[in-house]
């Protein structure tokens, strides 16, 4: 159930905000929220991350698509007996979701959260979603790792 509910929440909210953004901002405008360290920049990505591999939509959404089935097996296999994987996993599968809907779309994914001086790419709330949960992942397998010693 943890893997559903935040792989959901995580869904609704990038759609939500992608919609605001859609709804009430021109493609390149930028609202500042507090000068100079972060404002609301509406762009479309051609690309994945930082947008390397630009124009390859099909490559993505046929990918995206493979990491969603593992993740669900992950879940169903590992997530059944830890609810902390089970977390993990719905943040990234959430996040895979929102941006493959917009790659099925448009082709573009939509990025918006502009966080000037401090980091050099606009992202969204689904990428917030993936590099969070790469993290907690990345974290819990170092933890496990360590009391194996």
């Amino acid at each position: 159930m943890t893997f559903w509910l935040w792989g959901i929440l995580v869904f609704l909210l990038d759609r939500g905000t992608k919609y605001l953004v859609l709804a009430n901002m021109e493609l390149g405008e930028s609202i500042p929220v507090i000068p100079d360290f972060f404002h609301i920049t509406y762009i479309l990505n051609p690309g994945a991350a930082f947008g390397i591999f630009a124009q390859k939509t099909w490559f993505f959404v046929v990918g995206t698509i493979i990491i969603i089935t593992v993740i669900i097996y992950l879940n169903y296999t590992l997530g059944q007996k830890n609810r902390y994987i089970s977390f993990i996993l719905g943040l990234v599968a959430g996040g895979a979701a929102g941006n493959l809907l917009d790659r099925l779309q448009t082709g573009l994914v939509i990025d918006f959260l502009d966080f000037r001086g401090i980091w050099p790419y606009i992202f969204n709330v689904a990428d917030s979603a993936i590099v969070l949960g790469m993290i907690f992942l990345s974290w819990q397998i170092i933890r496990s790792e360590k009391l194996k010693d």
